[in-house]
């Protein structure tokens, strides 16, 4: 397994280094109309922060580049800009990159909102593995609305009700424990991402008592800056121990080479249909071990070249 990427262990600001992938739709309720009632369906794009693992999500009305550039412009509204994106390769994103002016090189886009100085990291094709942060968010939210839509009464949802059921399922995610839960009584509590953003630990009213407001506005930058450096503290001694165990692919495998021949793994052909490749191209990653590669497959008489992770192909001969 190669190691964990900089920007899921790096303490920055929330929502800096983003995870995004679409999910849904929903069928809703558009309009009234004299004939009934006009129906339509709705998706949503989750926003998962890589480091703090909170999440923000949006409603979209179509697949579409323009409907998800509205949804990217009300995340950075809301949540301020990100330096960095990452997403697999939908056609819904590679569509807002190119009408964006974005113009993607190896593993990194440059030049997405230059002012911002964002960049954008598409995952190689059939690699959704390389995506588990935010497809396991997604595996989570969509429990959390079934078990909402299970006690609606009404099947037609309209859009402010899916909106309202989706905020809902914001809040419950970000305010999930993010370490194992301790049974100390004196162990501080418990570390969620909500207690960035809320900057509250706990649900306990205001204390009684009279208290000057010239004293509470001298200490209030103090006690946002503590309840920040609480979060920061247990997230480095917590969270990221939690990251540190390598849970598969623990066995050291010898690199695929240029000219190596393979068969490509295909889950629309049978076994023995699947295709067979000649690899033109290693990509290493910085432990020196090759996680992605090129290779060239000839169906039908003409040759492509396909970008695939290694976990997709299969070693047939090795280069002598």
């Amino acid at each position: 397994m190669s190691n964990l990427p900089v920007d899921r262990v790096t303490q920055v600001p929330p929502f800096t280094h983003v995870g995004m992938d679409v999910f849904g739709p929903w069928t809703v309720c558009a309009r009234r109309t004299r004939g009934g009632l006009s129906e339509g369906k709705c998706w949503a794009v989750l926003f998962t922060c890589l480091v703090t693992r909170a999440v923000h999500i949006e409603v979209v009305e179509s697949l579409s580049t323009s409907s998800f550039i509205n949804a990217l412009r009300r995340f950075t509204a809301i949540r301020g800009p990100a330096k960095l994106f990452r997403s697999d390769r939908g056609t819904n994103f590679v569509g807002a990159c190119r009408e964006l002016g974005i113009t993607p090189i190896e593993a990194e886009l440059q030049s997405y909102l230059k002012e911002q100085g964002c960049t954008w990291d598409f995952n190689v094709p059939h690699s959704s593995h390389m995506g588990g942060e935010w497809e396991r968010m997604i595996g989570v939210a969509r429990r959390i609305l079934d078990a909402m839509l299970l006690k609606v009464h009404s099947p037609k949802l309209s859009h402010e009700v899916l909106v309202t059921l989706l905020a809902e399922v914001v809040a419950i995610m970000n305010a999930r424990p993010i370490v194992p839960v301790s049974s100390d009584p004196r162990s501080p509590a418990v570390l969620t991402p909500a207690m960035l953003f809320t900057q509250k630990t706990d649900t306990l009213t205001a204390p009684l008592g009279y208290f000057d407001l010239k004293d509470l506005n001298r200490s209030q930058w103090k006690q946002v800056q503590n309840l920040a450096d609480h979060f920061w503290k247990q997230w480095r001694q917590e969270y990221l121990a939690t990251l540190q165990p390598i849970r598969k692919w623990q066995t050291s495998q010898p690199n695929l080479q240029v000219g190596d021949v393979v068969v490509l793994k295909d889950k629309g052909a049978r076994r023995n249909e699947w295709p067979m490749g000649l690899i033109v191209n290693t990509f290493p990653g910085r432990d020196g071990r090759v996680h992605q590669v090129e290779l060239r497959v000839v169906q039908g008489g003409s040759a492509r070249v396909y970008s695939r992770p290694i976990s997709e192909v299969v070693l047939l001969f090795r280069k002598t």
